[in-house]
């Protein structure tokens, strides 16, 4: 007599279970790639604060900062829609085994640049050039991670369930960036810079083990014709696409007026003067009220009119820009970065249940590269204005500059899309919402 088999989610991701805020977790590679996830952004964000504190160290310079995003940005917008066609005709496992090397590479470099040995051969102007050129080749492999992460996840959830794994995957991002800069901060004022970048190393490593235990996912798309128009293809459906343009335009130029993060090595160092300790809570604090938000969001959609609530969610990030540059106590400017992340992740994860839910599965890789371009670098570019625009202007005028700013991009970006805001989740694959 034949046994009847009976599928669980941890074995096949299409099986359709009772939706409940912790859905996506019961699929068990789903939870291979969270570690995934949260174990790169851990290290990136440690990485981030050591790099930040310790170029401004060595520099005194504003603009200094300002470059460190441009020396990622540039390379990691500059690949992205190539880096998005190769995610979509190429296993995806196989791929994000060679990103995560070359920056773990990257990372190994960069700690044997800082270790005291290193001060009797190199001055300090090579060794912020080191940093720089690796930090470049990081941004490299970043234009290729978007696209194929994203094509992953996609794989291992069922489309019911895309909202769902989004706020844990955006979760599990926020979390990393909560304990990385914590972590990183508090180590590197205790420990040194290369106990810190050696913690790096270590954590990368673990992600790539993450990588290890997930499946194979073979590519879907089998190009027929040129790079070029394949490329377009994806170029083409982003523009055409009324809401998706208008999500990501929205995240763009908020980010890139919004960059204060940026310059909190300043504000530790010679405003608020908490040093390298302060400086970590403060690279946190944005984070935790990224996680916390998130994890209500587990119970508490904002998906009920996501239009609405994008605008209403970058307003509250603007306001909370503004309300940092003018404070002068480390409390208070610790809840303004926690209240800026919070309204951050709503707008992250309404913007990314819209790109998941609108994208063709044929077309991931090159809808997420062109999103890279908008959103994923727009941190590193908004890093370099805010370098440029402090050093013109001030430190404390430029941020207060860049909220204001974000403010008038919510208030133009209200006034062309009044349609959408009324709009529930439902009708956002409508033609008034899809339709330039």
């Amino acid at each position: 007599m034949p046994v009847k088999t009976v599928s669980v989610p941890d074995e096949d991701p299409k099986t359709t279970i009772k939706p409940d805020p912790f859905a996506a977790l019961r699929f068990k590679e789903f939870r291979s790639y969270l570690a995934m996830r949260f174990f790169l952004t851990f290290a990136y964000q440690m990485q981030a604060v050591i790099l930040g504190y310790h170029i401004y160290q060595l520099t005194k310079s504003a603009l200094a900062l300002g470059m460190i995003g441009l020396a990622e940005a540039i390379p990691s917008i500059g690949i992205a829609l190539y880096g998005g066609y190769v995610a979509d005709k190429s296993e995806k496992k196989r791929l994000l085994l060679i990103i995560f090397t070359v920056m773990l590479v990257c990372s190994i470099v960069m700690l044997l640049a800082t270790l005291p040995v290193a001060n009797r051969y190199l001055s300090s102007s090579h060794i912020v050039l080191i940093l720089y050129v690796m930090i470049f080749f990081i941004g490299l492999a970043r234009g290729f991670y978007g696209p194929t992460a994203f094509s992953v996840m996609t794989r291992i959830i069922p489309r019911e369930l895309y909202p769902n794994s989004s706020t844990w995957n955006s979760s599990a991002y926020q979390t990393a960036s909560v304990l990385g800069p914590l972590a990183g901060g508090l180590i590197f004022d205790r420990l040194g810079i290369s106990i810190t970048f050696s913690l790096v190393v270590i954590f990368i490593t673990t992600a790539i083990v993450a990588i290890i235990m997930l499946n194979k996912h073979e590519p879907e798309f089998v190009p027929k014709e040129s790079i070029y128009k394949s490329l377009s293809e994806g170029i083409s459906f982003v523009f055409g696409n009324r809401m998706l343009l208008g999500a990501l335009s929205l995240d763009l130029f908020s980010v890139f007026f919004g960059g204060a993060v940026a310059l909190l090595p300043i504000f530790a160092n010679d405003i608020l003067k908490v040093g390298a300790g302060g400086f970590g809570l403060m690279r946190a604090a944005d984070s935790v009220g990224a996680v916390l938000t998130m994890l209500a969001m587990t119970r508490f959609s904002p998906m009920g009119k996501p239009w609405r609530n994008l605008l209403v969610a970058v307003t509250g990030f603007g306001i909370s820009i503004i309300c940092f540059g003018f404070s002068k106590n480390f409390y208070l400017s610790l809840f303004f970065l926690f209240s800026l992340g919070a309204f951050d992740s709503v707008s992250v994860l309404i913007r990314s249940t819209i790109m998941q839910l609108l994208t063709p599965d044929q077309m991931r890789g090159r809808v997420s590269a062109v999103n890279s371009m908008f959103i994923g670098s727009s941190n590193e570019i908004g890093a370099f204005e805010s370098g440029v625009a402090a050093r013109i202007m001030g430190t404390v005028t430029s941020v207060i500059f860049g909220g204001s700013m974000t403010l008038i991009v919510v208030l133009t970006t209200f006034l062309k899309t009044k349609k959408l805001v009324p709009m529930q989740l439902n009708e956002i694959n409508t033609p008034e919402a899809t339709k330039g």
